[in-house]
C-alpha cells in the first residue's frame, strides 16, 4: 500500500500565496479551490475555505492544521452516528498528538437542526475552547458554522459521507419557528475529507450525495431563468465551475455505490466545489432551486405535522426527477400572454395564504409575510414579467434544452444506483405534489420553475403522476 504523503489528494489553500498543489493520487479528479479571484463578472469572488485535504488517511493532517493555528483545546462535536465512523480514530490521533479529547456528541438519532439544538451546544461549550472540529455531515456542519461564527474559533470539519454540497458552503441550513431558512454562519477553514472513511458510509448517504448533485442541473436552469426574466445576478464562470463538477461525478456515479475510492473522491470533491461555487457567488442558487425547495417544504412539514421525510440529497434528488419531467413540457410549451394575466389576475392571495397555513403549519405566517417585500403575486409585476418571459421564450427553451437532461436521463441515473423517485417511495402521499409545488414559491424570494410556472399560469395544470 502507498503511503499517506503518495496517495494523498492534498491541496493547501496559503492565505497570501494561493494554491499550492501537493502530490495527487493516480487517477484523482484534480480540485482547485482558490480563496479569491478576480472574475470576467466584473466581480472578485472569495471563498472562506484556507485549506483541504482529500484522500485516504487524509484525517492525519488534523495535528498539522491545529499546530498551525496555534490550537491547545480542540472541542470535538458529533452525532451518536458520525462518531462511530470517525470520532474515535480522531481521538486517537489527538491523543497520540499530545491532546486531550474534549468532546459533545448528540445524542438523538435524527438530529433536527433548530434552536434547541444549537442552544444545547452553545450552553455545552466549554469556555477555554480554542478550535471546533466538526465530526460529520449536514446536520453537524450547519450547527459548527454557528458555533465557530458566534465564537470566532477555527474550525475544522472531518467529513464522514460525500452526502451533501454544505460542507464548503458559509450557510447553515436551520429551522427556526418552524420555516427552514438559510442563515449565515462561517465556512469551516479546513475541510478533510479521508476516503478511507466516506467510502464507508452508509449507502443512503451515497444515494443522498448524488442526488445533491443532481440538483445542480435544475439549479442552473432556474439561475439563468431567473437572470433573464428578472434581471437576477448571473456569472456563467461559476456556473461552468458546477458543470464541470456534476460532469466528473456522474461519470464516476457508475462505481459510487461499489465504494471505488476514486469514484468516491470525486463525489466529494465535486461536491465541494459546488459548495465553494455558493461562496464565490455570495448566493445559494448556484447549487439550490426549485429541487431544494420542495426538498424543505417536505422537512418543514415533518417538523410541524411529524408526517415521513428523508436526508436532504434523496429529497433533492427526487425533486430534481419532479423538476426535469416539468422542464420537458416546457420544451414543447407555447406561452399564452393574454391567459397568464387573466390567471394572475384571478388569483386570491387570501385563499392561498389559508390553505398554505394548512399545509406548512407555523411556518407558513413568516412566508405570508414576505410578500409584502417579494411581491410576485402583484399584477403590475406579473405584467412585466410575463410580456420578458413571452419575448425571450426561445432563449428560455434553449437554456432549458442546454442545462437539462431529460427526465428519462435522470431517471436512468436514479435508477442505477436504486434510488428514490417519487415522494411515495420515500413514504409522503403523493396527492400532496401540487401542493408542495405550489408552496416551492413562497419559501424564499427566488425566482423558480414554480415561480415561472405560476407566470404562465399553468401552474394548476401540471400532472405529477
Amino acid at each position: 500500500m502507498r503511503n499517506f504523503v503518495q496517495i494523498l489528494v492534498w491541496y493547501r489553500l496559503a492565505k497570501r500565496t494561493g494554491v499550492d498543489p501537493r502530490v495527487p493520487m493516480e487517477g484523482a479528479i484534480h480540485l482547485e479551490i482558490k480563496r479569491e479571484f478576480k472574475c470576467s463578472c466584473g466581480r472578485i469572488h472569495k471563498s472562506g475555505i484556507e485549506a483541504y485535504a482529500i484522500g485516504a488517511g487524509a484525517m492525519n493532517t488534523v495535528l498539522q492544521y491545529l499546530e498551525e493555528y496555534a490550537c491547545q483545546r480542540p472541542l470535538i462535536v458529533a452525532d451518536v452516528n458520525t462518531y462511530k465512523a470517525a470520532g474515535d480514530k480522531l481521538c486517537a490521533i489527538l491523543q497520540n498528538g499530545g491532546y486531550t479529547c474534549t468532546q459533545y456528541v448528540l445524542q438523538d438519532e435524527h438530529v433536527e437542526p433548530d434552536e434547541r439544538v444549537a442552544g444545547l451546544l452553545m450552553m455545552h461549550y466549554p469556555t477555554a475552547t480554542d478550535c471546533i472540529i466538526g465530526v460529520g455531515s449536514g446536520v453537524v456542519n450547519d450547527l459548527c458554522k454557528i458555533l465557530s461564527r458566534v465564537s470566532g474559533n477555527p474550525y475544522i470539519l472531518i467529513a464522514t459521507a460525500p452526502s451533501m454540497d454544505g460542507y464548503a458552503s458559509v450557510t447553515s441550513s436551520v429551522v427556526m419557528d418552524g420555516l427552514k431558512w438559510s442563515i449565515e454562519g462561517k465556512c469551516a477553514d479546513v475541510i478533510i475529507g479521508d476516503t478511507d472513511i466516506l467510502k464507508n458510509a452508509p449507502k443512503k448517504m451515497l444515494i443522498a450525495g448524488l442526488g445533491d448533485l443532481l440538483a445542480k442541473y435544475i439549479a442552473l436552469a432556474d439561475w439563468r431563468i431567473a437572470n433573464l426574466v428578472t434581471g437576477e445576478y448571473y456569472c456563467e464562470e461559476i456556473a461552468q465551475l458546477v458543470r464541470v463538477a456534476v460532469k466528473k461525478c456522474m461519470d464516476n456515479s457508475a462505481l459510487l455505490l461499489q465504494r471505488d475510492p476514486v469514484a468516491v473522491e470525486a463525489f466529494f470533491s465535486g461536491l465541494l466545489l459546488s459548495g465553494a461555487a455558493m461562496n464565490y457567488a455570495g448566493i445559494t442558487r448556484v447549487a439550490s432551486g426549485i429541487e431544494h425547495s420542495i426538498s424543505h417544504i417536505w422537512d418543514m412539514r415533518s417538523v410541524a405535522f411529524g408526517t415521513n421525510s428523508d436526508f436532504h440529497g434523496i429529497q433533492c434528488g427526487i425533486g430534481t426527477l419532479y423538476a426535469a419531467k416539468i422542464y420537458d413540457k416546457l420544451r414543447h410549451f407555447v406561452p399564452d400572454k393574454e391567459k397568464a394575466i387573466a390567471y394572475a389576475e384571478s388569483f386570491d392571495f387570501a385563499a392561498y395564504s389559508k390553505e398554505l397555513s394548512a399545509f406548512i403549519g407555523k411556518g407558513a405566517s413568516a412566508m405570508i409575510a414576505r410578500e409584502a417585500n417579494d411581491g410576485k403575486y402583484d399584477t403590475a409585476k406579473h405584467a412585466i414579467r410575463i410580456q420578458r418571459i413571452c419575448a425571450h421564450w426561445e432563449e428560455i427553451r434553449t437554456i432549458i434544452q442546454e442545462e437539462v437532461p431529460p427526465s428519462a436521463e435522470i431517471e436512468r441515473i436514479l435508477d442505477a444506483i436504486d434510488a428514490p423517485k417519487t415522494c411515495a417511495d420515500i413514504g409522503i402521499d403523493h396527492a400532496l405534489m401540487p401542493m408542495t409545488f405550489a408552496a416551492t414559491k413562497d419559501i424564499r424570494d427566488k425566482y423558480v420553475l414554480s415561480r415561472l410556472c405560476w407566470d404562465l399560469g399553468m401552474i394548476n395544470e401540471i400532472d405529477f403522476a
